[in-house]
């Protein structure tokens, strides 16, 4: 029923910046939360940011605190995340999520819906 497209993965140097989107088909994400996880080669996936259905509430991983924004536009049934001061640990696939419910959630299990993820790579 939902599509999600990830886009804006690339290679940059430690301290750069990216930008990620995720492009929404079919029904619309206004009304839905939606989340990015990330998974390194052979590492377990790892939640990063949550953003409610308002785009109200919002939580974070630790380690994306104060450096990553989660924000959406519904209108472009679009969500973004912007990563700031990157660092080669933030080197993995991202994955763009959405849930049937309104309700922000930092856990892989209450997401239905999955992009096939961007590659972002943070050299030294």
């Amino acid at each position: 029923q939902v599509q999600l497209v990830e886009s804006g993965g690339g290679l940059v140097q430690a301290g750069g910046s990216l930008r990620l989107s995720c492009a929404a088909s079919g029904r619309t994400i206004s009304s839905t939360a939606m989340a990015w996880f990330r998974q390194a080669p052979g590492k377990e996936h790892e939640f990063v940011a949550t953003i409610s259905g308002s785009g109200v509430v919002t939580y974070y991983a630790d380690s994306a605190q104060g450096r990553f924004t989660i924000s959406r536009n519904s209108a472009k049934n679009t969500l973004y995340l912007q990563m700031n001061s990157l660092k080669p640990e933030d080197t993995a696939v991202y994955y763009c999520a959405a849930r049937g419910s309104s309700t922000a959630a930092r856990y892989r299990d209450r997401y239905d819906y999955w992009g096939q993820g961007t590659q972002v790579t943070v050299s030294s």
